[in-house]
């Protein structure tokens, strides 16, 4: 049996210094590993328009931020993870912060769950412990500043405002963009485009926004992916043939949005946004607690960056900048099944841009989802439950067959009672074969909802609030 410290493979992990252009971000990732030595890659990041003034100190800070975010995925791997840039105060405290958090979800979600089939050993069979400090790694800032670069940025208090979109081409930051529209924003549509497969999953999406929004709607390209891959191939307790594994989820990676978000501030800030929206629902924001004999171990069910806390901590960051930006998820209130039947219903043309798979493909001149995930299941059931046609978001009536009748034997990752009135609208459809699984009506799950945890009732500010909540009920 072996122990958490027995993975720290990694030795020291160095990041940066950040390279700059105007359209353009290369960070320098290099360990000199306890098994592999020194070893070096890059982390890429390019825009279509000017958005960094290369000498600027404000820029530079904002582009070893951004470098930084994919490093705090290892933190439980390495001694010593070395952050060369420009970090002020605030920069360091968010680090060191999320650093430890993202230990402690990968620790809870990744290695003691006993669910992940990407591991052997001596990753598979951890003795789970109570630790202090779950993260191995000690941050160093050598090229730290007391000084914190600012921005002024135009202040967020006006609704209808021009917003930011963190675009994805699923059913959440579509309907957002819907949604957002329909009230009057300016919205604009950013994309981060990686660099391999996963970047079919937003392709429709960037497909039919920048036809119809061409001047509202951006992406910014970036290769994070194979980087995660790279730190895959260097840790030994990763099964080698990992890219071939069908999984709904990846090895270890549990700190991925960030990346994503800080991306695309760039062009937050030189469009002149005032606010950032994601797709996040009201089950997103968990807490939970892993026990075992011994001991247990609280943890955000590896959700934590699709959280409301996720939005606060990133907000409070932008304050420290002089950055009056404010992000939340006006989807809080709502469902998986209120969202998609939302969608569906509302933006119809939106919906034909949908997909929502990660393992989707190209067929004839459309990006179609695989139609055998646990998510193509709930998407088909939620559609399909709300009188859609599935084969307007890519689903045709052959995968929707199928895809149902596992439904009736398979439990979907929602919360109960959705899970629960999805089965039951689908009966009461004629849709949904035997099932032991809980069928039964729950009118809440197309309802806003609002809880001291998932959605306070103040989770948006006072100028959108009331508007946002009139067109959601």
């Amino acid at each position: 049996m072996s122990r958490l410290a027995d993975l720290a493979v990694l030795g020291t992990l160095e990041v940066g210094p950040p390279r700059l252009t105007a359209r353009s971000l290369t960070v320098p990732y290099r360990i000199s590993g306890r098994v592999s030595g020194e070893q070096a890659t890059e982390l890429r990041f390019r825009y279509h328009e000017d958005v960094f003034a290369p000498e600027d100190p404000s820029d530079r800070n904002l582009a070893a931020f951004l470098g930084a975010q994919l490093a705090l995925n290892y933190g439980l791997f390495a001694d010593r993870i070395v952050l060369r840039g420009l970090f002020d105060a605030a920069d360091r405290s968010f680090l060191e912060v999320h650093l430890e958090n993202t230990s402690r979800e990968i620790t809870a979600n990744k290695l003691y769950s006993g669910h992940n089939v990407f591991l052997r050993p001596p990753a598979d069979t951890l003795v789970p412990e109570v630790l202090e400090r779950y993260s191995r790694a000690t941050l160093v800032f050598p090229d730290a500043t007391d000084a914190a670069p600012r921005t002024e940025v135009r202040s967020g208090s006006a609704f209808p405002a021009p917003v930011a979109v963190l675009a994805s081409g699923g059913k959440d930051s579509l309907l957002t963009q819907g949604l957002l529209e329909e009230l009057g924003c300016d919205v604009h549509a950013l994309f981060v485009n990686e660099s391999g497969r996963h970047w079919l999953t937003a392709l429709e999406g960037w497909r039919h926004l920048s036809a119809t929004r061409p001047d509202r709607t951006a992406r910014v390209w970036t290769d994070c992916d194979r980087v995660f891959n790279w730190f895959n191939r260097r840790l030994p307790f990763i099964r080698p043939d990992f890219q071939r594994v069908r999984a709904d989820h990846y090895p270890l990676r549990l700190w991925t949005v960030a990346i994503f978000l800080t991306a695309v501030l760039p062009l937050v800030r030189v469009r002149g946004l005032e606010r950032i929206f994601v797709g996040d629902e009201f089950d997103t924001t968990r807490i939970e607690t892993l026990r075992w004999p011994g001991g247990e171990l609280q943890h955000y069910d590896g959700v934590y960056d699709q959280s409301r806390f996720f939005d606060t901590v990133f907000t409070s960051w932008y304050a420290t900048k002089g950055w009056d930006l404010h992000q939340s998820s006006i989807l809080r209130p709502l469902t998986e099944l209120a969202i998609q039947l939302g969608l569906a219903s509302r933006y119809p043309a939106l919906l034909r841009a949908q997909v929502s798979c990660h393992a989707a493909t190209v067929r004839g001149d459309r990006v179609v989802p695989c139609g055998r995930c646990e998510k193509c299941r709930r998407i088909i059931g939620c559609l399909v439950a709300g009188g859609a046609d599935p084969l307007l978001a890519g689903y045709p009536p052959d995968v929707v067959d199928r895809c149902l009748e596992a439904l009736a034997v398979r439990p979907m990752n929602q919360d109960p009672e959705t899970s629960a009135h999805l089965r039951w609208l689908l009966q009461t459809r004629g849709r949904l074969g035997p099932t032991t699984l809980p069928t039964g009506p729950h009118p809440v799950a197309l309802e806003p909802r609002f809880d001291p945890l998932c959605c306070p009732p103040d989770w948006l500010p006072e100028p959108m609030r009331a508007p946002v909540v009139a067109l959601l009920d």
